[in-house]
């Protein structure tokens, strides 16, 4: 057989590009199908002195190994690095509040509409259970609904996920993903995974995202560094659920630009208290 008749014969039998079907595209999302999320976390108790004696020896050495120090930490230093960082970890941290974003079609005019809606409060355990309680009602389908938040994969849903087995609660379908291989996972639409298109150094966030794409920013009030703040000394839990909620409609307003479709306007946000 000649070179040419081999590469012909090789070639016909490859399966022609009509015969692949993208696993996934955000044109075909129905976004009535997506729940849009965002959580905000803080330490798990307000200063660094009130943890149990063994998690402080636990935070110490986590200091050191994320601050690479070889040498012994001064105690307050350690407290104060404990109020600075424990809470983005699930470990030394717990969640203040789960907000969700609901999008819709008015059945009159037709338009879309988003109710944002937030469980928050002092009891962790409650907010796992409120929450799982709706992803089981109303999303408890992985093959027709989707998660969608701004970098979830990383930090939103293993989070929640490792806190739910701290407070010995049962995962929900949609967060049952040990052992899952990628493909089945595709029900976790991450906002920032898809503005990345494959290049794994980059970060970009959400309120660079609202700049560059012309949709209100999230962060107008308080950033991440307040939240601690606001929630154990100010207790202020209505400014803490709407600065999640914002970020949770500054999401959908980024999934829509993704769909390029028109961006929400104020009468069509309806916060739900």
């Amino acid at each position: 057989m000649s070179h040419l008749d081999f590469y012909q014969c090789f070639f016909s039998k490859l399966p022609t590009i009509s015969h692949f079907k993208p696993i996934f595209m955000v044109d075909h999302i129905d976004i009535a199908h997506v729940l849009f999320l965002d959580i905000e976390t803080v330490s798990a108790h307000p200063t660094y002195e009130e943890l149990e004696e063994d998690m402080q020896e636990m935070w110490h050495y986590k200091s050191r190994q994320l601050l690479k120090r070889q040498e012994e930490m001064e105690e307050d230093e350690i407290a104060a690095y404990y109020e600075q960082r424990a809470a983005i970890y699930a470990e030394f941290g717990k969640i203040a509040c789960i907000s969700v974003g609901i999008a819709y079609r008015n059945a009159d005019d037709k338009r879309l509409r988003v109710r944002l809606k937030s469980f928050i409060g002092d009891d962790e355990s409650q907010i796992l259970q409120d929450f799982s309680q709706m992803l089981q009602q109303h999303y408890n389908d992985p093959g027709k609904y989707f998660i969608c938040g701004h970098n979830i994969r990383e930090f939103d849903i293993p989070y929640i996920c490792r806190r739910m087995v701290v407070n010995q609660l049962p995962l929900p379908a949609m967060l049952n993903l040990a052992g899952k291989k990628p493909w089945e996972t595709r029900h976790l639409l991450d906002t920032m995974e898809l503005w990345k298109f494959g290049d794994s150094k980059n970060f970009t966030s959400l309120k660079l995202l609202a700049a560059l794409l012309r949709f209100p920013s999230p962060k107008d009030d308080i950033d991440g560094s307040d939240v601690g703040r606001v929630f154990w000394e100010e207790r202020d839990f209505d400014r803490l659920s709407l600065y999640c909620e914002k970020d949770v409609l500054a999401t959908v307003q980024l999934l829509l630009r993704f769909k390029r479709m028109p961006i929400l306007e104020e009468d069509q946000v309806l916060h739900v208290r």
